[in-house]
C-alpha cells in the first residue's frame, strides 16, 4: 500500500508544477534590454566630416567645337587622299579575273530571282 500512497504522492506533486510568467522570466534578456534602454549615444563633433569628405568643385567647361579657318584646303586635301571609284574598280577586277563581277546589283539580284530548271527524269 505503501507504493501506491507514493504514486498519488507523485502524482499531485507532477500536477501541481506549472510553469508561470514568474517562473519564465529570462534575466538575461531583462538586462539586455535594460543596458539597451539606458545607452546613450556619443554626440557627433561637428566637423567629424572633415577629411572624410572630399569638397565639390565643378568640372571645367567644354570648349565648343570650332570649324577649321581654311575650309576649303582641307577638303582638297581630304579629296586628294581619298581613292577614286576607278582605281577601286581596277583592283576588284584584277583580283575577280574569272567571276561575275561588276554586273552590279540589278544583274545579282535578276540571278536570283530566276527559275531554276529542273533536270528531266526519264523513266
Amino acid at each position: 500500500m505503501s507504493s501506491m500512497k507514493f504514486l498519488r504522492q507523485a502524482a499531485r506533486s507532477a500536477r501541481t508544477f506549472s510553469t508561470t510568467s514568474v517562473a519564465r522570466k529570462d534575466l538575461v534578456q531583462d538586462l539586455y534590454v535594460k543596458e539597451l534602454k539606458a545607452y546613450k549615444a556619443p554626440a557627433a563633433a561637428k566637423d567629424a566630416h572633415v577629411g572624410v569628405v572630399k569638397n565639390f568643385s565643378l568640372p571645367a567647361v567644354p570648349k565648343p567645337p570650332t570649324l577649321p579657318v581654311d575650309l576649303a584646303a582641307e577638303l582638297t586635301a581630304y579629296d586628294a587622299t581619298e581613292p577614286t571609284k576607278a582605281e577601286a574598280e581596277v583592283t576588284s577586277s584584277s583580283v575577280h579575273a574569272g567571276e561575275d563581277v561588276g554586273k552590279g546589283a540589278d544583274a545579282f539580284l535578276g540571278f536570283l530571282e530566276a527559275d531554276v530548271k529542273q533536270a528531266e527524269v526519264h523513266h
